[in-house]
């Protein structure tokens, strides 16, 4: 019989995302399969040890997380290992603090602090759109999941964005991707960055190209699959460093 899967990760080949020393130890914990790309998520043990500083050691991270004080989109998850990735909301009830995954420049995520009404949604990129059994319309998302939807959704096309209720997981709203709307970058070169899609380029498939204006007047051009639509009027998802203001 196979050992089955690794649970460590030599340090110098994590993800650049993560906030860790490179070099100060050799071994560091390798997310478990879960909703996120290992190179596009955070396990809850570096979480919650090296950016939130709400445990010194490995120990204290198991302590939190087995006794089910870590609630992810609204459930407890119970493995330290569990993957963090752009848009899911960590919340420590016990000391009533909530935040949202973002990514920032740099290659880097971040944990937003935010507020309960903040918390009580996610916003979920659509990857790609089936037709299942029963002539039902299934939504891939970018955090692994899926969902059926009713009659009134199924105009809704890859690249638009479901504003969910958590952990119900009931859609609250849609942003198509469109022109006119405004959008995050969540990979790149130009990660971090937010403005105003004002172009779309005619290419096919995953070449397809989208040019975003900033605030001041900048102009940015990435693939289709790194734009995130936020919102049409005023963005739904803050943050000051990922400049969404």
């Amino acid at each position: 019989m196979g050992k089955g899967p690794a649970k460590h990760l030599k340090r110098e080949l994590a993800p650049t995302v993560w906030p860790i020393h490179r070099k100060k130890h050799v071994w560091t914990v390798r997310t478990m399969p879960g909703p996120h790309p290992l190179r596009e998520s955070i396990p809850l043990k570096i979480v919650f040890r090296e950016i939130l500083k709400l445990a010194q050691n490995n120990k204290e991270v198991k302590m939190l997380v087995k006794e089910g004080k870590v609630l992810v989109d609204g459930k407890p998850r119970k493995d330290e290992r569990f993957p963090v990735g752009i848009m899911d909301v960590v919340e420590i009830p016990e000391i009533e603090q909530k935040f949202r995954v973002i990514p920032i420049k740099g290659g880097k995520l971040k944990l937003q602090e935010i507020n309960e009404d903040e918390s009580n949604f996610k916003l979920c990129r659509v990857e790609g759109k089936t037709l299942v059994k029963g002539g039902k319309v299934q939504l891939n998302l970018h955090d692994g999941t899926n969902i059926l939807v009713s009659e009134d959704f199924e105009n809704i096309k890859v690249n638009d964005v479901l504003k969910m209720k958590i952990p119900e997981r009931e859609i609250l709203d849609r942003i198509f991707f469109q022109k006119g709307v405004q959008a995050l970058i969540t990979g790149g070169r130009s990660q971090g960055v937010s403005g105003i899609i004002v172009e779309i380029g005619s290419e096919p498939g995953a070449k397809k190209t989208v040019s975003v204006e900033t605030s001041n007047g900048e102009k940015v051009k990435t693939l289709a699959k790194y734009v995130f639509p936020i919102e049409t009027t005023e963005p739904l998802i803050k943050s000051k460093e990922a400049r969404i203001i």
